[in-house]
């Protein structure tokens, strides 16, 4: 696929929306990712991660065998189903558990866990995720594959967000479209200076 091919798909679904909003931050951005609407549609979401899973495989990088992809849990799972299904492999999700202490908005900390499903030492599998900001739950994923004396051979993504600063080591990562969204403090946020109201998309 193209980049405007991959651009029409996210807009055509709603899932890049343009306009003023307000980022859980409390940034001001002119554009706003939801991923879960470009996956509201299986044909399309199935010829998203197609494109993105061929284009791994071509690049050779991710090694000879792959034994399952998994995910983190929530919005990873259906990317996970959709890469799972081009591989040929089984796919699983790690889920959000209450971790210690509290964080900055005085909620529950939360963090990965395996618990519907038992990785073996000596099996590789893609980590698969919708989109990537920061890295910290794809990181955490790694980490319980690791933990469990299995191999990461690669990290499949539909859109990094970081605009390709975010890596995880050596570990190889694809990802379908790389985007760096436009940020301001609300002070300095020239929509608001012209007199326009930011709305709060879902997260």
């Amino acid at each position: 696929m193209t980049q405007k091919q991959v651009l029409d798909a996210f807009k055509e679904t709603g899932a890049l929306l343009e306009g003023h909003f307000e980022l859980r931050s409390k940034l001001h951005s002119n554009r706003y990712f939801q991923c879960a609407n470009v996956l509201r549609y299986p044909r399309v979401a199935e010829k998203l991660c197609r494109a993105v899973t061929r284009e791994a495989l071509k690049s050779g990088k991710l090694g000879k065998r792959i034994d399952g992809v998994i995910s983190p849990a929530v919005g990873g799972i259906l990317v996970g189903h959709e890469v799972a299904r081009e591989l040929g492999v089984k796919c699983v999700f790690a889920e959000k558990v209450q971790g210690e202490g509290v964080d900055a908005t005085g909620k529950p900390n939360t963090v990965l866990a395996m618990r519907r499903f038992k990785l073996k030492k000596g099996e590789r599998y893609v980590v698969a995720e919708d989109v990537v900001t920061k890295g910290g739950r794809v990181q955490e994923t790694i980490d319980l594959v690791k933990a469990a004396g299995a191999t990461v051979a690669g990290v499949i993504l539909l859109v990094d967000r970081s605009g390709g600063k975010v890596k995880f080591g050596r570990t190889p990562m694809f990802s379908l479209m790389q985007m760096t969204p436009e940020t301001w403090e609300a002070k300095d946020c020239p929509m608001c200076k012209a007199g326009s109201h930011p709305v709060h998309p879902g997260s």
